[in-house]
């Protein structure tokens, strides 16, 4: 199966959908345990702003816990901005980005005969890999100086 090339991402990609739904299936099941009702005043104060089709379905309230929902992010942005009332402004802002054609990933793929986008499971996890190669550089030995690292956020001060 991991030789197949599209048919593994699209076997890929399905499993991501079901899972997701599962995940969503239970929030929307579980609304009372998850005490929902708490958050009845966020729902009253958002009554003024109307949205394109925001009158139809029924309201589920997603935890800060639900990657990429509406409190997910919020719950990141107040985390950056209270590590910069803490520590100070970033000075730096670094992008790390993943490369096809490195030796690592190709020396998988050549055996296979496969290319890179035929694997994304090995591109991702070599990825990973050196990301933690470059969190442990920053954070570990201090390469530019004091790092604050939280969740997907750095913050440099190299004061």
């Amino acid at each position: 199966m991991i030789r197949s090339r599209r048919l593994f991402q699209q076997f890929l990609v399905d499993g991501y959908a079901i899972l997701e739904a599962e995940r969503l299936n239970f929030f929307r099941r579980n609304q009372a345990k998850l005490k929902v009702d708490k958050y009845c005043n966020l729902t009253e104060s958002q009554q003024g702003v109307q949205t394109e089709g925001s009158s139809r379905g029924k309201i589920m309230i997603l935890p800060s816990s639900f990657i990429g929902g509406r409190r997910f992010m919020d719950q990141l942005y107040f985390d950056g901005m209270s590590i910069c009332i803490h520590v100070g402004f970033p000075n730096l802002f670094v992008t790390f980005t993943c490369n096809l054609y490195w030796p690592e990933i190709e020396r998988l793929l050549k055996s296979m005969d496969l290319k890179a986008h035929d694997r994304p499971d090995i591109v991702s996890r070599v990825f990973r890999i050196k990301f933690e190669e470059l969190l442990a550089d920053l954070t570990k030995k201090h390469i530019l100086g004091k790092v604050v690292a939280c969740m997907s956020h750095f913050f440099f001060n190299t004061n």
